[in-house]
């Protein structure tokens, strides 16, 4: 098959492109960066380099191929990121009726069937909708949980602060994912026949988040970490002081009372997906070697 991915070579492309290309496929990657042609080569891909904003050149991008793998890349400037996300969204749907691409897998998130109340992954929502939309299309849309990389951002605070924490406690259910299963999942279902619109879960692990933290402060010599319970008021401004810009904050915060709430999981616990073998132990020792 000939398979277009977004998503340059990130922490799911780069090992999606891999299982597709030892598999036989076409790959094209399309990447921002023409510093990553090189390396995309190497993989044994073809790259694409331009915009994911550009409608006219992700035509060209998406033109020939059976499948389209779509994810929206974050944005650290935007002043509103919700309608940044739906009208990255919006270029996408334009690019594939344009190129006539018949079979989209769609990057969402854990917690995409609710329209509000979720920071940023509301705005994903509203990109699963106008793709549902589409008249003789076959989307899937992948719905990851919380990425294990996302402790990655609090390795200062474990550092310096000797806690880890955010705007839940330490009883929260986490719902957690490597993004290398996530990978496998795009993968498995780029590969195989399905119809319609639909939803597939991808998670590794399960925990607390007090569980999280003693797994891995134990992973960097810290088995005695604790979580910490912030405020909503105090998490915003952590976040802000880390270099954040408001908007981000916001959002991060609205997502942590989500996951306060319970809401976030609501949906995933009525269709939960049989857990990849990746634990968060196996994770906490990649952890601890870029601590």
């Amino acid at each position: 098959m000939k398979i277009t991915l977004t998503g340059s070579l990130g922490n799911i492309s780069k090992p999606l492109a891999e299982i597709l290309i030892n598999a036989g496929h076409e790959v094209t990657i399309i990447s921002s960066s023409a510093d990553k042609v090189k390396a995309i080569e190497a993989l044994g891909a073809q790259a694409a380099i331009g915009s994911v904003t550009d409608t006219e050149f992700l035509t060209e991008a998406f033109k020939g191929a059976d499948v389209v793998y779509t994810m929206v890349p974050p944005s650290y400037t935007t002043t509103d990121y919700r309608t940044y996300i739906a009208d990255t969204g919006r270029g996408y749907i334009k690019a594939i009726q344009a190129a006539g691409v018949k079979k989209v897998v769609n990057l969402s998130s854990i917690g995409a069937h609710l329209p509000n109340g979720t920071g940023p992954i509301k705005g994903l929502h509203d990109v699963e909708q106008l793709l549902n939309n589409l008249e003789g299309i076959t989307v899937k849309h992948m719905r990851p949980a919380y990425f294990y990389f996302n402790f990655y951002g609090n390795v200062d605070m474990i550092k310096h602060a000797n806690i880890l924490g955010a705007n839940y406690s330490d009883s929260a259910p986490l719902v957690m994912v490597h993004p290398t299963d996530i990978a496998i999942a795009i993968a498995e279902e780029i590969q195989s026949p399905f119809t319609g619109k639909s939803v597939r879960y991808v998670a590794s692990d399960e925990r607390t988040t007090g569980e999280a933290a003693k797994i891995l402060g134990a992973a960097v010599g810290k088995p005695e970490l604790p979580w910490v319970e912030f405020t909503d008021e105090q998490a915003l401004g952590g976040m802000i002081q880390a270099g954040l810009s408001e908007e981000l904050a916001k959002n991060y915060v609205e997502m942590g009372t989500a996951i306060r709430s319970g809401i976030l999981w609501e949906d995933y616990l009525l269709n939960k997906p049989v857990l990849s073998t990746r634990k968060l132990e196996d994770f906490a020792k990649e952890f601890a070697l870029s601590f």
